[in-house]
């Protein structure tokens, strides 16, 4: 995370949940910071898009903005990520990614792309699943 607050969040859950020995807390813009290959890479990053924002109920603003949005389509971020997230997933690797409302504009620019839509118990949409090889065959579109 970039946001020391959250990361201050993170360690105390690490530490509340005993998770040292499994779970690192980084600093760290997306893949910056991140060594190695890893099978897994799970994310919820800020993906309200400006349209929503503005119209949001006012308890939303008690949120850092930092935390919620990603450019104008909602999408900044995960463009970065869906672009090198393929330098750092294993060949059997996936990665999965939180995009909430913006699945439809996501899905609008990537027709191509075959993005699996996780079915979510509680109910919601936007939490996509590609492999390692989707990733890198479509790497020139995002």
């Amino acid at each position: 995370d970039i946001s020391e607050d959250a990361l201050c969040v993170c360690q105390r859950n690490i530490d509340r949940y005993q998770l040292q020995e499994r779970v690192q807390a980084l600093s760290s813009d997306l893949f910056q910071e991140v060594r190695g290959r890893y099978q897994l890479i799970v994310s919820n990053p800020p993906y309200v898009n400006q349209s929503d924002f503005r119209s949001m109920p006012a308890e939303y603003r008690s949120e850092p903005q930092l935390g919620l949005t990603s450019g104008e389509d909602g999408l900044d971020i995960t463009k970065r990520i869906l672009r090198h997230a393929s330098d750092y997933l294993t060949d059997d690797g996936i990665l999965v990614v939180e995009v909430g409302n913006s699945e439809v504009e996501l899905q609008a620019q990537y027709p191509e792309v075959p993005f699996t839509w996780m079915e979510l118990p509680a109910g919601g949409n936007g939490v996509f699943v590609l492999t390692a090889e989707q990733l890198s065959k479509y790497r020139h579109l995002f």
